[in-house]
């Protein structure tokens, strides 16, 4: 199984809901990879996107076994996604999965510690922060713009879901939340940034016993349990020994809190939302004024998304083109398996500490992912 600079890597996608989009979308922009087949449990949907993107539709076992598929790109549901990447590895195929990289630290493990075994690459959304905003904050940070990192925050802070998904219960459930569900995106960045954690603590609490429906559907107005924290305040301890206070929370109408600020011995960095691959970066040299960079300007910031009212910045399928030369250099992939397991283990640890009010190590430590720089992200494109 090769992948050079004039061979693709053949992908095929398992799961064809609404993120399939993005990456079919995105997938020309870049070079040495292609997405050629598409499978999901309901093959209308598979057949639909195959017609869309001029792929060859199939159902999701003849897909993991098909020997010319290179790499399975998991697109299923947060709880199918051990399951399909588990299969696909063991087909002695590439994987790249949205996140999270499973449901808990455990399945990340094993899916981390397979890979390894077959010598394959397993990487993971969020891929964000390789965008325009997440590496102009990394060079800032490489060139020392603040310093010694000291302290920050980050909020992750809304509504939740309700006012406008139709079925929305599955989020306040054991395995969802804040935290678990859009705490990636922060958490990843922030560990692009400062490097691995050590140490958290956490307070969680839910602001309400039951939620209801708003969105327009066939349950609109009526309620349901929530079942997992939906506010939950964290300190972060880097091993560089930087500390971060990180509070995600569905129970927020209205806030004025930065995504993401840091701050250290000789200015602050502002970052704009992780969940987003642009958006506005800002420094202050030792409490100067606010020097604003909008990163629409650069690669893979640009705003492209939706494609009939573009309002964001996204090129998903960045990170997985990142993967595919990686396999070619023989070095990690940034949005590696490895990295989103680490993701994982804080996730898990800032719920545990919440639920026991004890302090929780964080077991493992990894590598801060490798700079991507200009040069380097200007030839992954096609």
């Amino acid at each position: 199984m090769t992948n050079t600079n004039d061979t693709a890597l053949r992908i095929g996608v398992v799961g064809c809901g609404n993120i399939s989009m993005a990456y079919m979308r995105n997938a020309p922009l870049f070079r040495g990879v292609a997405i050629t087949a598409c499978a999901d449990l309901d093959m209308a949907a598979a057949q639909r996107r195959a017609t869309e993107f001029r792929l060859r539709a199939a159902d999701v076992d003849s897909l993991l076994a098909d020997k010319d598929i290179d790499l399975v790109l998991n697109l299923t549901i947060p709880a199918a996604h051990f399951d399909i990447s588990m299969k696909a590895l063991s087909a002695g195929k590439h994987v790249f999965t949205e996140k999270p990289l499973g449901v808990t630290a455990n399945e990340g493990r094993k899916l981390v510690e397979t890979a390894a075994a077959k010598g394959l690459s397993l990487g993971s959304a969020p891929d964000t922060f390789l965008g325009a905003a997440g590496r102009h904050a990394r060079r800032q940070m490489e060139a020392g713009a603040i310093g010694k990192p000291v302290t920050g925050t980050a909020f992750m802070m809304g509504r939740g879901m309700e006012h406008w998904h139709p079925d929305p219960s599955f989020y306040y459930q054991p395995g969802a939340g804040p935290v678990m569900d859009m705490g990636p995106y922060y958490l990843t960045m922030m560990v692009n940034l400062l490097g691995p954690v050590r140490r958290v603590q956490a307070v969680a609490t839910s602001g309400q016993e039951e939620r209801v429906i708003t969105a327009d559907g066939p349950k609109k107005d009526t309620s349901f349990k929530v079942g997992t924290p939906t506010s939950v305040l964290s300190i972060l301890e880097f091993h560089c020994g930087t500390t971060i206070t990180f509070g995600a929370s569905w129970d927020v109408f209205r806030h004025s809190n930065h995504p993401i600020e840091l701050h250290g011995t000789e200015g602050s960095l502002r970052l704009p939302d992780p969940d987003n691959f642009g958006g506005v970066v800002a420094i202050s040299n030792r409490g100067a004024p606010w020097q604003e960079t909008d990163t629409a300007g650069h690669l893979f910031g640009a705003i492209n998304w939706p494609v009939a009212a573009p309002d964001r910045a996204n090129y998903r399928m960045l990170g997985l083109a990142d993967l595919a030369r990686s396999i070619i250099e023989a070095r990690p992939a940034r949005a590696s398996g490895a990295l989103a397991l680490h993701v994982l283990e804080i996730m898990e640890a800032i719920l545990r500490a919440g639920e026991t009010g004890a302090a929780q190590i964080v077991e493992g430590k990894i590598a801060q992912p490798q700079e991507l720089r200009e040069d380097e992200a200007a030839s992954l494109l096609a």
